[in-house]
C-alpha cells in the first residue's frame, strides 16, 4: 500500500469520544477496586468471615493480570471495537454475579469475570494513539489516563458513599449499568477498523494471524525491545512503591494517634484523586519532547516523597500530602512510560501495551504483599524504607533506559 493509501488516523476522535474512552476507562479499572471498603459488609451480607471476603481482592488482581496476557493482545488481531463492547459487558455480567448471588464460590467467580475483562481499558489507551495523529497521542493518552486514574482513586471512597446509603450490593448494581450503557454508547462512536491503519503481523513477529502466534510473538517483542524491558522495569517499581503505601494506609490510619473510621480513610484518599489531573499536560509534555524530563522528575518525585512520609506516623495532613505527591509521580511515571512504548512499534500496541501492564500490575501486587510484610516486620518506619527501596529501584530503570535511549539515537545518526 502506497503513503497516499494508507489509512489517516480516525478524524471523529472528537472531545466527547475522548471523554467517554475516558469514562470508560475509568469505570473498568475502578470495578476491580469497590470491594475493599465493603469487605465487612459482604462478609455480614453473605455470612462469611471477612478473610473469605477479602479473599475476592486477591481473586480480582489474579483475574486482572491474566486479562493483561491472554486478552489485550486481541487488540492487535481483532475488530477492536468489537472486543472493547464484548469485554465491558462481560465484566459486567461478573458484576451483576457479584450483587445478585448469596454464595461466597459464586461471588469469587463473580469477581474474577469482572477482573479478567476489565482490561478492556488496556485495549482502549493503545486504541487511541491509532486515531489521533502521531503529535497528539501523549495527549489523547493523557486524557484516557486521566479517567483512568480517577477512577482508580475514587472508587474505594464512592464504593464506601454509597455502600452506607443504599447497601453494598447497590454499588455492584450500579457500576454494572453504566458499564453497559458505556459500552453501547462506544459500539455507536468507536472507529471500525476501516478506519485504522492495519496491523502487519509478519511485522511484529507474528508470521500467522493466530491468536497462538499472537502469543509467541509477545515474547519476540520483550526480546527485541529493550526499551520495552527497561520501561516495564519502571512501570512495575514505582507503581509497587505506591502499592505499598495503599496496603498498609488503613493499618496506619486506623490506629492511635489518628483513629480514622473505614468512611474517613475513604474521604482521605480522594486527595489522590488530584494526582489525575496532571495526566493530560504530562501526555502533552510527552508530545513537545519533553518525555526524558518528565520520567526522571516523576521517578526523583518518588524517592523525594518517601523521607517525609516517615513523620505520617503522627500527622494525618502529612500523610495527605504524601499520598499527593507520590500519586502526581506514578502518574508521571506510566503517562511518559506509555507515551515510549507507543512510539516503539505502531504495529503491535495493544501487545506492548499487555506486556507493559502485565509488569505494572505485577509489580503493584508485589509491592501489597511486600508492604504487609513490612508493616507486620517493623511498623511503618520499615514500610516506608521498602517504599523508599522501590523508588530507587525505578529510578535504576529509569537511567538504564536514558542510556538504551541515547544508544539508539547514535545509531540513528551514524545511519
Amino acid at each position: 500500500m502506497s503513503p497516499s493509501s494508507s489509512p489517516t488516523p480516525h478524524t471523529q476522535a472528537s472531545g466527547s469520544l475522548l471523554l467517554l474512552m475516558a469514562i470508560a476507562c475509568g469505570l473498568c479499572a475502578g470495578c476491580n477496586y469497590i470491594s475493599q471498603p465493603l469487605l465487612h459488609s459482604i462478609a455480614t451480607g453473605l455470612h462469611v468471615s471477612e478473610a473469605q471476603a477479602a479473599f475476592s481482592v486477591t481473586v480480582s488482581q489474579l483475574a486482572y493480570a491474566a486479562g493483561l496476557l491472554f486478552l489485550v493482545p486481541l487488540g492487535d488481531l481483532v475488530d477492536r471495537r468489537k472486543l472493547i463492547v464484548v469485554l465491558m459487558g462481560l465484566a459486567a455480567a461478573g458484576l451483576l454475579l457479584c450483587a445478585f448471588t448469596g454464595e461466597i464460590g459464586f461471588f469469587w467467580l463473580g469477581s474474577a469475570v469482572a477482573g479478567v475483562f476489565s482490561v478492556a481499558a488496556q485495549v482502549l489507551v493503545p486504541l487511541v494513539t491509532l486515531m489521533v495523529l502521531p503529535q497528539q497521542a501523549g495527549r489523547a493518552v493523557g486524557i484516557l489516563m486521566t479517567g483512568l486514574l480517577i477512577g482508580i482513586q475514587s472508587a474505594r471512597s464512592i464504593a464506601g458513599v454509597l455502600s452506607g446509603t443504599a447497601g453494598w450490593q447497590s454499588v455492584y448494581i450500579l457500576t454494572a449499568i453504566l458499564m453497559l450503557l458505556v459500552a453501547a454508547a462506544l459500539a455507536k462512536m468507536l472507529p471500525t477498523p476501516a478506519a485504522l491503519p492495519p496491523v502487519n503481523m509478519a511485522q511484529t513477529g507474528a508470521h500467522k494471524a493466530s491468536y497462538s502466534s499472537t502469543m509467541r510473538s509477545l515474547v519476540d517483542l520483550f526480546i527485541r525491545m529493550p526499551r520495552l524491558r527497561s520501561r516495564t522495569l519502571m512501570g512495575a517499581f514505582s507503581f509497587g512503591s505506591l502499592a505499598v503505601l495503599f496496603s498498609t494506609m488503613a493499618l496506619l490510619l486506623g490506629k492511635a494517634p489518628h483513629g480514622l473510621s473505614d468512611l474517613q480513610i475513604g474521604l482521605l484518599s480522594l486527595v489522590g484523586v488530584a494526582s489525575a489531573l496532571v495526566a493530560k499536560p504530562i501526555g502533552q509534555w510527552a508530545d513537545q519532547g519533553d518525555e526524558p524530563k518528565t520520567s526522571l522528575g516523576a521517578s526523583l518525585l518518588v524517592i523525594a516523597t518517601w523521607p517525609p512520609m516517615w513523620l505520617a506516623a503522627q500527622s494525618t495532613t502529612m500523610f495527605g500530602i504524601g499520598l499527593l505527591l507520590l500519586g502526581v509521580a506514578i502518574a508521571g511515571t506510566h503517562i511518559s512510560n506509555q507515551s515510549v512504548i507507543f512510539k516503539l512499534t505502531s504495529q503491535a500496541r495493544s501487545r506492548a501495551n499487555a506486556i507493559y501492564m502485565t509488569g505494572y500490575f505485577l509489580g503493584a501486587s508485589a509491592g501489597s504483599a511486600l508492604g504487609v510484610l513490612a508493616w507486620d516486620a517493623g511498623g511503618w518506619s520499615t514500610v516506608c524504607w521498602l517504599g523508599l527501596a522501590l523508588g530507587l529501584a525505578a529510578l535504576a530503570a529509569n537511567m538504564y533506559d536514558r542510556k538504551l535511549a541515547r544508544a539508539e539515537e547514535s545509531r540513528q545518526q551514524a545511519l
